[in-house]
């Protein structure tokens, strides 16, 4: 974990401006380096873990009809690929439309572990329930249902994360929790592949095992997670210190003195959330990483099994991409974290998606003699892919100081990008195998919008605070009140934002 006290926080702890007291401000400018890091090391080592775990099993549950289409999903429930596409895409409907309602819930709540942990056992009956249905509406309800429970889940882990670390120590947090969607992608192929040997047991088949299995282990983690996961350092004096305690909160208000401290959210916000014209550059960003992402990770048992291999080893060739993923999404994510700049860790992923399905695009329709450098595609694609999520969300999150608009804004970038989910649930047919045009094509294009958004973002960024610059600090005191620029948020001439 990065633990240096970098230009950033020695700054909002020396100068905090109006958002906290005189003595405060000395609290944490003679709070000592080794004991933040003493403090943020205790955090790391309760929080992180365990929201790794919850993504992790999130992402299992999302993902492992893919696992259960090549073995015998379709076949068993009668369905075409049409149907397939339908039964992946309306999972995101319900999902995309509850994630901003869940987070201003969430942010209203003393202790979000109670919620999450409600969400999860939802889901987790809900997908124990999935080895039981008989056709295709059961399996359509099914998804609806999942996917308005794990809508909460990833908007509320980001903003439980903002809620304990400054703007620049989140993105290796985040990256952290993202790697475990890389991870669960290779632990998915592997744990399908080992559950899938179940075919027959109790008379039921190895893809019905699949869904048994995982909603049981999901339902005991739901558990965990109500016991386990903090809430808040005001409730976690059993292992804080007072003094810790202080810290943890005092450096929040400190960070969020250019925005407003009002306890409760008016339409007002969330309007300034959907008119913010920087969303919607994240939100363009955030779908190079979201179509080619979630149509791949419904596609790839299949594309593996395309170049020849049986799905017992398709399942296992599934686990390399997704590693190479988590180590990619967390090594770009520290260097950030580190220059406290978003941008070129987030560009040069997207690079490397367009080289990928640029390799995928011109070999795949003779996969079977180009199955090495297609497999090197994929697995670059996954390189390319994982940083940008935890790259999009740490850009947002850095540049929203009134936390009640970060929890709105949290949740409906994430929703936004999420929507992409439903492009890349059809991109994929069965019918263009293996060749894949529309998947490999639609993927490389949203990848090379995603990299022109990124340095638009980037430049008008830079402008806008090359603009603010022009006023002195004494022109600034004298224009405005204390009060006045604390209204003004992001817009305040003090307030730099992050590129």
């Amino acid at each position: 974990m990065m633990a240096e006290k970098d230009t950033t926080i020695m700054h909002l702890e020396n100068q905090p401006g109006p958002g906290i007291s005189t003595e405060d401000a000395e609290f944490l400018s003679n709070f000592s380096d080794e004991a933040r890091k003493k403090v943020l090391r205790k955090v790391d080592l309760r929080l992180v873990p365990m929201l790794v775990l919850l993504y992790l099993v999130a992402y299992i549950d999302k993902t492992n009809i893919g696992n259960a289409k090549i073995e015998g999903l379709l076949s068993s429930l009668h369905m075409d690929g049409i149907q397939y596409n339908i039964a992946l895409s309306i999972f995101f409907i319900p999902y995309v439309l509850a994630e901003v309602p869940s987070n201003i819930i969430l942010n209203r709540l003393k202790r979000p572990s109670r919620y999450l942990g409600f969400l999860i056992l939802c889901w987790g009956v809900v997908m124990l329930c999935t080895g039981f249905v008989q056709n295709f509406a059961g399996l359509v309800v099914i998804r609806v249902l999942l996917g308005l429970f794990e809508a909460g889940f990833l908007p509320g882990a980001v903003l439980v994360i903002s809620k304990w670390y400054l703007p620049n120590e989140t993105q290796t947090r985040i990256a952290i929790l993202y790697t475990s969607a890389a991870s669960g992608g290779a632990f998915s192929g592997l744990l399908a592949f080992a559950i899938a040997k179940m075919n027959g047991v109790a008379g039921y088949e190895g893809w019905r095992w699949i869904f048994i299995i995982e909603g049981i282990a999901t339902c005991i983690i739901a558990a965990a997670c109500y016991m386990l996961l903090l809430d808040s350092p005001s409730l976690s004096a059993a292992w804080l210190t007072p003094d810790e305690i202080r810290f943890l909160e005092v450096r929040q208000m400190a960070n969020n003195n250019h925005g407003s401290h009002g306890g409760s959210l008016d339409k007002s916000i969330i309007l300034s959330v959907i008119c913010d014209w920087k969303m919607y550059l994240l939100i363009l960003i955030n779908w190079s990483n979201a179509v080619p992402n979630y149509a791949l990770k419904f596609s790839m048992p299949a594309i593996i099994k395309s170049m020849g291999y049986k799905a017992a080893s398709a399942q296992l060739l599934t686990i390399p991409p997704y590693m190479v993923g988590a180590f990619s999404a967390y090594g770009f994510s520290v260097f950030a974290d580190r220059s406290s700049w978003r941008m070129p860790f987030i560009l040069a992923p997207q690079l490397s998606l367009i080289v990928a399905f640029s390799i995928l695009f011109s070999k795949a329709a003779d996969i079977k003699n180009n199955i090495a450098v297609c497999y090197f595609g994929v697995c670059l694609a996954c390189f390319g892919m994982y940083p940008i999520l935890p790259g999009v969300n740490a850009w947002n999150v850095g540049n929203i100081p009134n936390p009640q608009k970060r929890a709105v804004a949290i949740g409906y970038l994430i929703c936004f990008g999420n929507a992409g989910g439903i492009i890349g649930s059809y991109i994929y047919q069965s019918r263009e195998a293996p060749r894949y045009p529309t998947g490999y094509g639609t993927s490389l294009a949203f990848a090379a919008s995603g990299i022109v958004a990124c340095l638009t973002l980037e430049f008008c960024l830079w402008r806008a605070n090359k603009t603010k610059e022009r006023m002195s600090a004494s022109e600034v005191e004298e224009r405005y009140t204390e009060d006045q620029l604390r209204e003004m948020e992001e817009k305040s001439p003090l307030f730099k934002y992050t590129l």
